[in-house]
């Protein structure tokens, strides 16, 4: 039997209302990785460079919801200064290794799309319900994995999932006693809450 080996990613979510990202490419590779950034953090800060722009990102800019903005110009290694956050999202694999190379030599974080080697770091699928966040990798091995199990979830997660978040946030401001106590408290409700999410999703 085959040695199965871990992922060995660190998940962390980043708030990107206090980082700048830099995204570099705006056709249909852009719009992609845009779309999903905005889905789960329409507040990021995200500057775009690209000579030019598909419409479909156009009318993310132009629509004034989030805070976009887009240097009609080809990359340049000055573009890199400033931001956090790097995402090389263009078709042309010359550019991306260009972006890449930029990068990590001013020690940014970057993702190059579709080249898992030079990533640090991955836009995973992720699963939102209120506060509750789920993001699901699969080390790049397999997005569509990543996505059917997104899916899953969701279609597992009810309705009311914030609710139940906000009421258990009320219980656990008003348990009294020492810390022992309330997490084997939190840990008798939320196994309960559990079980019966569990049942209805049979």
């Amino acid at each position: 039997m085959p040695e199965i080996k871990s992922n060995p990613l660190y998940p962390v979510f980043f708030k990107l209302d206090k980082l700048k990202m830099l995204i570099v490419g705006a056709g249909e590779v852009g719009h992609e990785k845009l779309h999903f950034i905005l889905k789960s953090s329409p507040n990021a800060n995200i500057d775009i460079v690209a000579p030019w722009a598909g419409d479909p990102v156009k009318e993310l800019i132009d629509s004034g919801k989030f805070n976009l903005s887009w240097t009609a110009k080809e990359f340049a290694p000055e573009d890199i200064d400033g931001h956090d956050l790097i995402v090389a999202a263009t078709n042309i694999t010359e550019v991306n290794h260009a972006v890449h190379k930029e990068a990590k030599a001013k020690s940014k974080l970057i993702n190059v799309a579709d080249t898992p080697d030079l990533c640090d770091f991955y836009l995973g699928s992720i699963v939102t319900r209120g506060d509750l966040k789920v993001a699901i990798s699969t080390n790049g091995k397999s997005p569509t994995f990543a996505k059917r199990f997104r899916q899953l979830l969701e279609e597992m997660l009810p309705d009311n999932t914030d609710e139940i978040l906000q009421n258990l946030k009320v219980i656990r401001d008003q348990l009294v006693g020492d810390f022992d106590y309330k997490v084997k408290e939190l840990n008798r409700i939320t196994k309960t809450l559990i079980e019966k999410t569990t049942n209805n999703g049979d």
